[in-house]
């Protein structure tokens, strides 16, 4: 099965960055409203309850979702720079039809279509959008070993991975295999031309990732900064600037949030909409204060 549920974005302007996704990505509103008070709390961010956004579903009709929240910017924030989620990856059906149209977007094309270091099956691309969040658009043009990866069903399909940064790969992996019972997929040093531009080190300098897995689907890729790396500024009492969170379905939901109840920030809760169909929800803080959603199966 896969467990990404939905990734959440702080916006300026609502109904620019719904524009902007349904008429670029081809992504249709499915809910709308304000943030309950419950739902915002079970985030540690009380001061946004209230603020308005919108769920986004792809033209696919896969049940993987975007949330958007409308709050005001921190105006120190830098994308690439700080510990937290830091892009989604989203599967395409042609990188370089995506590419055109992107050349045509709103969007800023910050990495255009080049296959990764030996990994010829995957194909990406990566945008940048108003409010400085990192998408990228990747063609999946093979299976690898270890994996199962999705084939997109329309132009521009469903996330399928969510990228985090943080200040100490190992420790953040052991922490989602402990808390969250995920697997290790594999680690790898790259040329990561984002990365390198975003720190003003030489192109050809390599950076650590690694993956995490739930039997053959990975979902997450966690990505080592540097030491000019810090940790993302935002406004007390509200959700993180960029991607603020991730939301993972977990099959052993019941017994996680038992067992590791001192990292929830509030006990779970039952919630309505498209991301939670009337199931429970609880949202942990794990390393580097990142936030992690976790909805009953």
């Amino acid at each position: 099965m896969k467990l990404l549920r939905a990734a959440t974005l702080n916006v300026r302007d609502l109904n620019r960055s719904e524009a902007l996704y349904r008429d670029w990505l081809f992504y249709r509103t499915v809910e709308s409203g304000v943030l309950a008070r419950d739902l915002a709390c079970s985030w540690g961010a009380p001061n946004s309850a209230g603020l308005p956004y919108v769920v986004m579903q792809p033209e696919s009709g896969a049940d993987i979702y975007l949330r958007l929240i409308q709050d005001e910017p921190h105006p120190d924030y830098e994308a690439l720079k700080t510990y937290g989620w830091a892009a989604i990856e989203i599967c395409v059906d042609d990188v370089l039809k995506v590419n055109e149209r992107m050349l045509q977007s709103p969007f800023k094309i910050i990495g255009p279509p080049r296959e990764l270091d030996g990994m010829p099956a995957i194909f990406p691309m990566q945008v940048q959008g108003p409010d400085d969040e990192i998408v990228y658009l990747t063609q999946i043009r093979d299976d690898l070993p270890m994996y199962d990866l999705p084939r997109a069903t329309s132009l521009i399909d469903r996330q399928f991975i969510h990228v985090c940064a943080v200040s100490d790969l190992t420790g953040a992996l052991t922490w989602c295999q402990n808390v969250l019972g995920l697997s290790f997929g594999r680690d790898m040093d790259i040329v990561y031309t984002m990365l390198a531009n975003a720190f003003g080190v030489p192109f050809e300098q390599k950076f650590t990732i690694a993956t995490l897995t739930h039997a053959r689907d990975v979902f997450f890729e966690f990505d080592q900064l540097p030491p000019a790396a810090g940790p993302r500024p935002g406004w007390k009492g509200r959700l993180p600037q960029g991607v603020s969170l991730s939301t993972i379905v977990l099959p052993d939901f019941h017994e996680r949030v038992r067992e590791h109840a001192k990292w929830l920030i509030t006990p779970p809760t039952v919630h309505q909409g498209e991301i939670y169909q009337g199931k429970r929800a609880a949202t942990m803080r794990g390393p580097d204060g990142i936030l992690f959603e976790l909805v009953e199966l």
